[in-house]
């Protein structure tokens, strides 16, 4: 079977060496469960496509290209693409890294001259400032290098679509984990009432909001959700927390690891001066202080999850809804190149009607890169501190079926039966 395949592959190899033209391919960012699904729809489109010859990888994004280390992506087989396609993070390697025009000159000029017309960048808002400086550069230069966007980010906030690869995924893990650690918040109330998770998001409470997808009714964690959109305030939330005890015995909190305080300043402090190449703070112990206002504040014990890179990268937490656009955004950029488009991202629109679908067209990068697309405030209610039915509607049909719905045990109690406390012989 793989000797067949590998006569298959080289076939098509020597058949789209004839036709000449090349499409480069990159995974730039923070990596998801569905970034290969879309270098899977990018390949196989290039291989459709008649006006592709080969097909080309950058290995650890734009970096990759800096220094030359490319793989040929024209002879792996089907199989292999299909098998790397349900792998979490990026296949051809990640990275983080901000060019200036004069590189993004340089490198036009490098690829025009190795008969590269077509690029297809996966990533977030970063990635997409990376291809918005190769097409302007291609346009200033008046090269013939067609730059598309494929979105991908697990924060969902990039502007103009309606959602982004990566984030049902990601939401589907948060939504099931916050259901799980509800129970057991439940189940030890008695020695830890309180328990709080930090998820990620960057400075949008997409995320946040996704933990409560699962939620049913009030004893269903979570009690609170603080996402960055909402400043925090101290009082405030030890007063909901001491509501949620005197009513359940319990109080799950979710909170995004950005959310600032009213001036503006991160809660989670600890790393805060440390900043990526696009000027992002690593914000890290917003938890870890929740719990200790709690401690302090209230006198009760309080620990904190923080799930980390794993809620983007959890390959048992797929939504199948998420992977198959993922792969069609990969499938779009190839024929939106083709047929002239750049400087562009991919986009999806929800259909209008009763059941969810979705149509693929573009933006020019110009409106993506660099800009964040925060939660409206139709999906959050402040009031009460958790997202509405809205976003619930908004939400569910990303993250696919089978969410945590959890039985509690019933029974009747059992009288007449003397307490363990009273001495012996009464």
């Amino acid at each position: 079977m793989a000797r067949r395949e590998s006569r298959i592959a080289k076939r098509i190899r020597t058949q789209m060496i004839r036709t000449g033209e090349t499409l480069l391919v990159g995974q730039s960012g923070g990596c998801t469960q569905v970034m290969n699904a879309s270098l899977l729809g990018v390949v196989e489109e290039a291989r459709r496509c008649p006006a592709i010859g080969m097909v080309w990888g950058m290995r650890g994004g734009i970096e990759g290209l800096l220094r030359g280390d490319l793989v040929d992506l024209s002879s792996v087989g089907i199989e292999e693409l299909l098998s790397i396609a349900r792998v979490p993070a990026a296949a051809l390697g990640s990275c983080r890294r901000k060019i200036a025009d004069a590189e993004a000159d340089e490198i036009v000029r490098s690829l025009v001259a190795r008969r590269v017309r077509y690029l297809a960048y996966i990533g977030g808002n970063d990635s997409a400032d990376t291809a918005h400086r190769l097409a302007r550069a291609a346009r200033r230069l008046s090269l013939d290098l067609r730059a598309v966007a494929v979105p991908k980010t697990i924060d969902n906030d990039l502007p103009c679509t309606d959602h982004s690869p990566g984030y049902g995924s990601a939401a589907r893990f948060i939504a099931s984990v916050t259901a799980d650690a509800g129970m057991e918040t439940e189940a030890m109330g008695a020695v830890e009432p309180v328990k709080v998770i930090e998820v990620m998001g960057r400075n949008a409470g997409w995320l946040a909001c996704a933990s409560a997808l699962g939620k049913r009714s009030d004893r269903d964690a979570p009690q609170i959700v603080w996402p960055p959109e909402v400043p925090f305030e101290r009082r405030r939330f030890l007063r909901l927390v001491k509501e949620s005890l005197d009513r359940l015995g319990y109080c799950l909190v979710v909170v995004a690891q950005t959310v600032r305080d009213t001036r503006g300043r991160l809660v989670g402090g600890r790393m805060a001066s440390e900043r990526d190449a696009f000027g992002h703070p690593r914000a890290e112990g917003a938890a870890e202080t929740l719990c200790r206002l709690v401690r302090e504040g209230l006198g009760v014990r309080a620990r904190f999850d923080k799930p980390g890179t794993i809620q983007r990268l959890s390959s048992a937490h797929v939504s199948p809804v998420d992977f198959d656009e993922a792969r069609s955004c990969g499938n779009w950029a190839v024929r939106f190149a083709v047929e002239g488009r750049s400087g562009c991202m991919v986009i999806m629109r929800r259909r209008r009607g009763s059941s969810y679908g979705v149509e693929y067209d573009t933006v020019p990068i110009s409106r993506v890169a660099n800009r964040e697309r925060l939660l409206p405030d139709a999906y959050f209610d402040r009031a009460v501190m958790l997202p509405t039915e809205a976003f619930r509607r908004y939400a569910l049909p990303l993250v696919g079926p089978g969410l945590p719905a959890h039985a509690r045990l019933r029974g009747e109690p059992v009288v007449d039966w003397p307490s363990c406390s009273a001495p012996p012989g009464t």
